[in-house]
């Protein structure tokens, strides 16, 4: 898969309302029968002048307000706030905080919701939002019962379909996968909707279908946003992957130009300069992208970099922040076997652990192209070519011309005859 944060987005607009200091008030002095409300971050200092962030901590102040100056038990502002967290656990990187902060809210708006009368539309609303953050928390069978539970109570609204595109995609079951994302694209054709065509065309091996379905996408967001962003990011990266770098850069450079001081794609920009080996260029952008948020992936990077050009003493300093990071999203309940096992594989260079890890995942969900492919891709290193070709054989099953595939195809091939 493209990485979690390429999971679909749940846009959350709010209207405009006076911001006020209480997303810093939830501490630890609190008294004793204040209501448990997680904090709303500060945002880094790069991340404060996009045109949402204002939005952002007045809908968190409202919200707060009405549980305590109005009704402690309101289930509605606990479902807006975990939106809420959600939207700024993509915008900042802070997982670890907002994850866990949007499952407690979810969790209390349903055990509340179950107390008294019943109310069909916020049983809906917590458990399609509760899917979002299962799926990024990569709790992806989980998420599929839970987004399954909303349909039941309305099977007709466009986004929770999503959720069951993205576990469906995510567990392996492609058909599945393929029938929700007609469904939702037959409700509401968005930039959801189109995202997630995107991705299944490019499953199936349709490269050319995929970026016409990822161009709508764009076009159906509002320049600005961090789902726009999002939209445009992964357009580039299906340019960048399938062989149209200059196309890539150019999505970039719109991001950058729409929404300053993105971090994902100045990210971007560092994989296009390392394929051209300026390494100096490499180093500056990643460094720039993870001085606006921390996300792992940036940090995997630079080590990838540090170890390219043999500088040990920094490498040696980013695995110990790597793996202190991975650590930090585990402790929240983000399952991270995945990236345990890029890591120990490309950093650390030690197969056997990076072994352990996947075969976990892969228990997990053993029909995933992408988690056979990468299988497939460690035991060639391991030289285990016979294993590498069961897995390549499941990695083939939808048709997807991944790059990667092709290539551990042939080498496969060449290392058998």
């Amino acid at each position: 898969m493209i990485k979690p944060m390429l999971l679909a987005p749940i846009a959350v607009l709010f209207l405009l309302f006076t911001a006020c200091d209480s997303s810093s008030t939830e501490t630890a002095d609190a008294p004793e029968d204040q209501l448990d409300i997680p904090a709303l971050l500060p945002r880094p200092d790069a991340l404060q002048t996009t045109a949402e962030w204002d939005q952002t901590q007045s809908g968190y102040s409202q919200m707060v307000g009405k549980l305590r100056l109005e009704d402690p038990d309101a289930i509605e502002p606990r479902i807006t706030i975990a939106k809420i967290f959600i939207n700024e656990a993509r915008v900042t990187g802070e997982h670890g905080h907002y994850y866990p902060a949007a499952l407690k809210l979810l969790d209390e708006a349903l055990e509340l919701n179950h107390k008294g009368p019943k109310d069909p539309n916020l049983e809906f609303d917590a458990l399609s939002t509760k899917a979002g953050v299962l799926l990024s928390q990569h709790e992806f069978s989980e998420a599929l019962a839970v987004a399954r539970s909303a349909v039941s109570i309305n099977p007709y609204n466009a986004q929770v379909y999503g959720a069951i595109v993205d576990a469906n995609v995510e567990l392996g079951n492609y058909e599945a996968a393929v029938k929700a994302a007609d469904k939702m694209n037959e409700i509401r054709p968005d930039l959801r909707s189109y995202s997630r065509a995107s991705y299944l065309r490019e499953i199936h091996g349709d490269v050319e279908g995929a970026i016409d379905a990822m161009k709508r996408a764009v076009r159906a967001g509002a320049p600005g946003y961090e789902s726009t962003a999002w939209a445009r990011l992964t357009l580039g990266q299906l340019y960048h992957r399938y062989g149209q770098p200059e196309n890539a850069a150019q999505e970039y450079a719109i991001i950058l130009r729409e929404r300053p001081n993105y971090p994902f794609a100045v990210a971007a920009q560092a994989e296009l300069a390392m394929d051209e080996k300026n390494y100096e260029e490499a180093e500056r952008l990643l460094e720039e992208a993870r001085s606006i948020i921390p996300e792992v992936g940036f940090y995997v990077d630079l080590a990838k970099l540090y170890k390219i050009q043999g500088r040990e003493e920094e490498l040696t300093a980013t695995k110990k922040e790597i793996m202190a990071m991975l650590q930090d999203d585990v402790d929240s309940g983000h399952n991270m076997d995945l990236e345990y096992a890029t890591v120990y594989q490309d950093i650390y260079e030690d197969y056997d652990k990076a072994l352990e890890y996947l075969e976990e995942e892969y228990e997990r969900r053993p029909n995933n192209i992408d988690v056979n492919r990468l299988l497939a891709d460690l035991y060639v290193q391991r030289g285990e070519f016979g294993k590498a070709q069961e897995h390549l054989v499941k990695a083939a099953v939808t048709d997807s011309k991944h790059p990667k595939l092709a290539e551990l195809q042939a080498t496969t091939a060449e290392a058998t005859k």
